[in-house]
């Protein structure tokens, strides 16, 4: 057994090396080592705290969740009042703002900072002699939120600073928590495959997960942060915003690259122009920019309002909103018998997409903003993913509109519905032919089993006319019984029966994420595939197996756990194994990181691969695929009949590839 002399140096050697290792990953994105090697070094340490707890430091990387839920957040006073910013939407009021500055402090040219607008949760973070000790939302601006332990579980915060040239003895930064669109959307998923509501934007999603009461649902949800203010620091003289900004750097806090200085009001114009085009190319949300006078005396000159400063502004993209009205209100049924209102509208474009319905998310929302069937009303694509009605618009009413309520029987099925928080549930379970249809379409899905031709209206074909009362009865099924049906020729019930069969080689993680278990996405079930191996290991799996998994949370242990103590879940998992259906462990053969690094981006259809099996081999050979082109991408791959992604990737001068080439590149020509 190790010293505890000998332990204390080397865990004091492991703190200080994943603390490198951490601002290296999170802060300038340039890693050194593998996930498994820095997961060894995290375990050793964790180890050696465990044999030592006395000397366990409150600025320990093992330290990030390590509080129990509270039941309230304290209230706490911030060190320096966090102001709010005037908005400008104009170049003309941008100009007159510069015009004010120049006036007041009688120069010619005034230096500014112009930095993306984030769309996320303003917070100030306290560090005292370099470790962190307190964090805090902004509140009313004068006292906030204490999310101490919640700020610690995102991975760019660092708890203890960066010490290469000294740190203030007290030091207050402001930063803005995000969630980047890619995160939002796979969170949405996950939600919406455990039937429950998607969230508004990303910004909705960071607030909400930083505002959670327990730190380990916090630590579930991928959240990011960039600071941009040095609020107090006690020891050190700071004369500019840029010098703060190089001076957050030096300490390990994660700053935006896209920051930038600008001489005189031209090129901050410029710059903003520039974030209206880049804007659609980010990983995250931006709604304008935020433009500072550079030299902190000279904001100390203007000084401030009542709840904004004098010496900053923030100029506002144009909104993405349209005005359309609302036909009606239905509700649909999720795969778990969540009842949502879906808002029917006259069809209008946003943003380049036709919209023709939007989530009313539950009956509080509709309550609170006051939506009625019939109302003229303004909306948005959130985070230019979901529809979303923003307001109603009152000054529009004729008095012909209808208030709307929930149902207290499910519309589907008939069975009662129970009220759960701010929902409602259906509780027909499978007996409910709307939940039913979705498990068996989430089980067909690309992802998932990929059963070639069980789209929607198929599985609503089957499930209406009895051929399929459960997922297992698709094995069941005979050509005589789809020639039967509309729409069926022999050929087409012949396909449909070889892609059925054609399933039951699936691999493990695939069978696993068809299943539908709450909290487990495609990623998750390679998680859990590679740990377990087999079927029955997973089914078998207590909670605390589960817990001890890399990446496996609280919340998804549970419910995995939950899923297979089901009776019913585990009686059709053997009705899936008796008609044939296999489910077991590969790792797919693959040239190991031929791709690592590179950076894709698909465009129009490709002959011999669906979009979701190409970018599954890019991500096995160390790939990874985007969703829109930008100077980052590496390769458009070109299938017919391309979009606008093809036009943008010649503008940018992108390397462009064709289906054979991109064949020859992953080694399949």
């Amino acid at each position: 057994m190790i010293s505890k002399e000998e332990a204390k140096k080397r865990i004091e050697w492991l703190r200080k090396e994943i603390r490198r290792h951490d601002y290296l990953y999170y802060v300038l994105n340039k890693p050194e080592i593998s996930d498994a090697e820095y997961d060894k070094l995290m375990r050793e340490l964790q180890e050696l705290e465990e044999m030592y707890p006395d000397l366990i430091t409150p600025d320990s990387p093992t330290q990030r969740v390590g509080a129990p839920p509270a039941k309230e957040f304290k209230t706490v006073t911030h060190l320096k009042p966090m102001l709010s910013l005037d908005n400008a939407f104009k170049e003309e009021e941008m100009r007159k703002f510069d015009e004010r500055i120049r006036k007041e402090l009688g120069k010619e040219k005034i230096s500014y900072v112009a930095e993306p607008k984030l769309d996320g949760l303003s917070v100030e973070l306290v560090y005292e002699n370099g470790v962190f000790v307190r964090g805090s939302t902004r509140g009313d601006g004068i006292n906030g939120e204490d999310v101490t332990e919640n700020l610690k579980t995102i991975r760019a915060v660092p708890l203890r600073l960066r010490e290469a040239n000294g740190v203030p003895s007290r030091l207050a930064v402001r930063g803005e928590v995000i969630m980047h669109i890619k995160d939002f959307e796979e969170l949405n998923k996950k939600l919406i495959e455990r039937g429950e509501e998607p969230l508004a934007n990303p910004r909705n999603a960071a607030a909400g997960s930083l505002r959670r009461l327990d730190p380990k649902e916090t630590a579930e949800r991928p959240l990011d942060i960039f600071f941009y203010e040095i609020m107090v620091a006690e020891g050190v003289k700071v004369e500019t915003q840029w010098d703060a900004l190089h001076y957050l750097r030096e300490w390990g806090l994660k700053t935006n690259p896209l920051i930038r200085k600008c001489e005189g009001i031209d090129e901050v114009i410029e710059f903003y122009k520039e974030m209206v085009e880049k804007r659609e190319d980010l990983s995250y949300e931006i709604d304008g920019i935020v433009v500072k006078v550079n030299d902190l005396a000279d904001q100390e000159r203007l000084g401030t309002k009542a709840r904004s400063p004098r010496w900053a502004i923030a100029y506002k993209f144009p909104p993405r909103e349209k005005i359309t009205q609302i036909m009606d209100i239905i509700v649909q049924v999720g795969r778990t018998g969540i009842l949502t209102p879906v808002a029917l509208l006259k069809p209008v474009d946003v943003s380049g997409v036709t919209v023709s319905r939007a989530t009313l998310h539950n009956e509080d929302y509709i309550k609170e903003k006051d939506i009625r069937i019939g109302d003229w009303v303004k909306i948005a694509r959130a985070g230019d993913v979901i529809p979303e009605v923003l307001e109603s618009i009152k000054e529009r009413r004729t008095g012909q509109e209808r208030e709307f309520r929930m149902p207290d029987k499910c519309p589907i099925c008939g069975s009662h519905v129970v009220r759960e928080g701010a929902y409602y549930r259906c509780t027909g379970g499978l007996s409910c032919l709307a939940q039913l249809k979705r498990s068996i379409t989430h089980y067909a899905s690309k992802g998932a089993m990929d059963i070639e031709g069980l789209g929607p209206k198929i599985v609503d074909l089957l499930v209406d006319t009895g051929l399929v009362k459960r997922i297992s009865d698709l094995y069941k099924l005979r050509k005589i019984d789809l020639l039967r049906l509309p729409g069926f020729a022999d050929k087409a019930a012949q396909n449909l029966l070889d892609s059925i069969e054609k399933s039951k080689e699936r691999s493990l993680d695939r069978f696993i994420y068809a299943l539908g278990i709450p909290n487990v996405g495609e990623h998750m079930a390679k998680v859990l595939a590679e740990h377990f191996k087999t079927l029955d290991a997973l089914m078998n799996a207590k909670e605390f197996e589960l817990l001890s998994i890399h990446e496996v949370g609280p919340e998804t242990a549970r419910s995995v756990y939950n899923f297979f103590r089901e009776e019913r879940n585990r009686e059709e998992i053997e009705r899936l194994r008796e008609v044939g259906v296999k489910a077991t462990f590969s790792r797919m053969e693959k040239k190991e990181g031929i791709l690592k690094g590179k950076v894709f981006v698909f465009t129009g259809a490709l002959k011999e691969f669906t979009r979701s099996e190409a970018k599954r081999i890019v991500e096995e050979l160390g790939g990874t695929v985007a969703s829109s082109v930008s100077r980052n991408v590496d390769y458009v791959v070109v299938g017919e009949n391309p979009g606008s992604k093809y036009d943008k990737a010649k503008k940018l001068g992108i390397k462009m590839i064709n289906e054979e080439e991109f064949k020859k590149l992953i080694g399949r020509a």
